[in-house]
């Protein structure tokens, strides 16, 4: 990572929102994903990514929003690089909180972003509002009053899709694979071993996976461990710990795949999400 790149990050211990301030020139993320909806404004530059098969620009005070598992990376195209603002958000406890403030929400459906990118000056004011309140520790009633804001502003940019498992959306032979790696996450799975799981043969499956995900399994797999290794590591456990919880060959080895996603080591992110010491 450049010396002129930089990260700042909290996680809120009420809501465990993350927010996360960051600072990047050239490369910043290889293609990754998370399991939190992501919501933030560019503030400086120009922020570039790849998702759901397009190329976006960011320019600042557009905003960003992100689905749980939506697969992207992140780039500077130009010299001064780009900075932003982002809140991590759990979506267990984003759809508890919107089913409690606003009735009309509807049952046995999941919040859903009809575009990744957004120029409501109204939303990015209360996403950066929130932010600050969160990233600063603000009172705890200045806080719930900015999440509140926001929550109440973001209903206008989302859309219930209804939860369906199979997702119509996708091949069946993709999904099958995609439940098989959440089940075995911590083993070593084969490829022949997953293709034999969704009774097709690896090459068939290696192609329906990356059309579907955007990825070939190894990398979604990888992808899903990372997500895993961050909730145990904002748990408190340690880094050798979670590295041998879910199957990475060591500490050195989790560590260079969780640098590779988040430009944070394992050690560093645990610190600023459970308060103890390395």
């Amino acid at each position: 990572m450049s010396s002129r790149n930089w990260i700042d990050f909290t996680q809120d211990a009420d809501t465990g929102i993350e927010s996360i301030r960051a600072h990047f020139e050239g490369h910043a993320y290889d293609p990754h994903w998370h399991d939190s909806y992501l919501v933030g404004v560019t503030e400086q530059g120009v922020q570039q990514f790849n998702c759901r098969r397009e190329k976006h620009l960011s320019t600042p005070g557009k905003v960003i929003l992100l689905e749980p598992g939506e697969i992207h990376d992140g780039y500077a195209p130009t010299e001064e690089g780009f900075t932003y603002s982002m809140l991590y958000i759990d979506p267990q406890w984003l759809e508890r909180e919107l089913h409690a403030l606003f009735e009309h929400a509807p049952a046995d459906s999941t919040p859903s972003f009809a575009s990744i990118l957004n120029t409501d000056s109204r939303l990015a004011g209360a996403i950066f509002r929130a932010f600050q309140t969160l990233h600063q520790g603000d009172l705890r009633i200045v806080r719930q009053t900015a999440i509140d804001d926001l929550l109440g502003t973001m209903t206008r940019s989302l859309q219930w899709r209804k939860r369906e498992n199979p997702d119509p959306r996708l091949p069946l032979v993709a999904q099958r694979a995609r439940d098989y790696l959440h089940a075995h996450y911590d083993q070593d799975i084969g490829l022949d071993e997953l293709a034999q799981a969704c009774a097709v043969d690896r090459f068939r499956l290696s192609r329906a996976f990356k059309s579907a995900f955007g990825v070939a399994p190894h990398a979604y797999l990888i992808q899903l461990r990372l997500a895993k290794a961050r909730q145990r590591l904002a748990r408190g456990e340690s880094p050798a710990e979670v590295a041998s919880a879910l199957g990475f060959a060591d500490q050195s080895h989790l560590g260079r795949w969780f640098r590779r996603a988040y430009q944070l080591t394992p050690a560093d992110y645990r610190r600023r999400c459970s308060k103890l010491p390395d």
